[in-house]
């Protein structure tokens, strides 16, 4: 991971495109927990149903007849590195959210994106008497302060090279 830096970039500041990809992942966030708990939990039957159903029998639609067992092999290995990428995120994602030094902010992503409400019920969570626009502007905050942390750590760099 090479990262270059300037003059003058001590504090990083994510670009437009940053922040949009930070919500796209904090967005992504609740179902990456979903998906990595369930895999944990659950990967020895995976393998067992990608080898004795009908999911490895064509892993690309153009296959003109399928190796079975190869398939079930290779959507394995695919589980798991999704898996260990997912993993990754999460850490990374998890340290920029501890990062965040407005306590309410850090509130509204948790709420928002970390624990996966909608807008409207991460309003009603946030306390009473908080305009909606305020809880906005918050989880906005939010998203550039990890988005901010995020590329001070390469992350962006990172998934650039695997992506």
């Amino acid at each position: 991971m090479a990262m270059v830096w300037g003059q003058g970039e001590l504090f990083a500041i994510a670009s437009k495109e940053e922040i949009q990809q930070t919500q796209f992942y904090l967005g992504k966030y609740k179902s990456m927990t979903l998906f990595m708990t369930d895999f944990e939990k659950y990967e020895r039957e995976m393998k067992q149903v990608a080898i004795d159903g009908e999911v490895a029998r064509r892993i690309d639609q153009e296959d003109l007849h399928a190796d079975k067992t190869a398939n079930a092999v290779i959507l394995s290995e695919k589980q798991k590195w999704v898996y260990h990428q997912y993993r990754k995120f999460k850490i990374m994602i998890d340290r920029a959210h501890g990062q965040i030094i407005d306590e309410e902010v850090k509130e509204a992503v948790d709420i928002r994106y970390l624990k996966g409400y909608s807008r409207k019920e991460t309003i009603m969570f946030m306390r009473r008497g908080v305009a909606h626009s305020t809880v906005d502007r918050r989880i906005d905050d939010g998203i550039v302060s990890i988005a901010n942390t995020l590329k001070l750590s390469g992350f962006f760099e990172e998934i650039s090279e695997k992506f």
